[in-house]
């Protein structure tokens, strides 16, 4: 096993403050990147930077770097090329470890039940999955980065569905879904800075697909609350993920379906 070292995490927010909180406890040092520090926790090494607008000043040498920027509310391209850039200019050495996060909205033009696997052709069709695409072209390009593609995230403070369903609110129930458990993912984010040879594409999913009308109705029953009502005419879209490959790199999951990670939070009282 490599060992993460000193690590830079780059736009870090709720997920890169988990992971930077566990390589904290296991000895290593974090910093992070972010244009407004001040919320990051104890022991984080804050740098305030935009890299839309320039490089940060004297970053010092890393081991890893893992990069959570998000696309930007319209989905410009330009944002991970001025980003990324500036990022690669700054870093006074190649890491010998970089992780991209990006999102699996880029086989959104794909949609069928046939499982989708890290050897399928993205197809983007939005802005926001093309700019995710894109990036991960640029990292891997500046930063020789491997690229981590998250589906739907879930946990404590992420409950959108929980809340969807209590407030009644119409749901596509034909529609195929796939989801990562917050946890999950930062189990992964972390098997990929400490594997010896990671892939270079890996698909953050867990191992039970299924259509949204399944997720509801265990949500609503747990709450004991009627199950929200069905959108008219329903798509019968959306796209099925293998996640045998992310498995593969972190053994069992902890929250293996949506059952044991939705149980949770609602004993939780989410």
């Amino acid at each position: 096993m490599r060992s993460p070292g000193r690590t830079l995490l780059v736009g870090c927010g709720k997920l890169g403050i988990r992971l930077g909180e566990g390589l904290l406890a296991d000895g290593h040092d974090v910093l992070a990147i972010r244009r407004s520090p001040d919320a990051l926790p104890a022991g984080f090494v804050p740098i305030a930077a935009d890299l839309r607008l320039a490089p940060p000043r004297a970053l010092p040498d890393c081991d890893s770097v893992v990069i959570t920027l998000p696309p930007g509310a319209d989905g410009a391209e330009d944002l991970y090329a001025t980003a990324l850039t500036h990022l690669a200019e700054a870093l006074p050495s190649p890491p010998s470890r970089v992780v991209f996060v990006s999102s699996t909205r880029v086989f959104e033009g794909r949609p069928g039940p046939r499982p989708l696997t890290e050897s399928d052709a993205p197809a983007p069709v939005g802005p926001r999955a093309r700019a995710l695409l894109h990036g991960e072209e640029l990292a891997a390009q500046l930063l020789s980065a491997h690229i981590v593609r998250p589906a739907g995230i879930y946990g404590l403070g992420r409950d959108s569905v929980i809340r969807r369903v209590r407030s009644g609110a119409p749901v596509d129930y034909s529609r195929r879904t796939n989801r990562i458990h917050e946890h999950d993912l930062v189990r992964l984010l972390d098997a990929m800075l400490r594997a010896e040879d990671p892939p270079a594409l890996v698909h953050a999913v867990d191992r039970a697909p299924v259509p949204m009308g399944e997720v509801v109705a265990f949500v609503a029953d747990r709450l004991g609350v009627e199950k929200p009502p069905r959108v008219e005419p329903e798509s019968h879209g959306g796209i099925v993920l293998d996640g045998a490959l992310m498995s593969a790199v972190v053994g069992a999951l902890g929250y293996p379906s949506f059952r044991e990670g939705y149980a949770e939070l609602l004993v939780n009282g989410a």
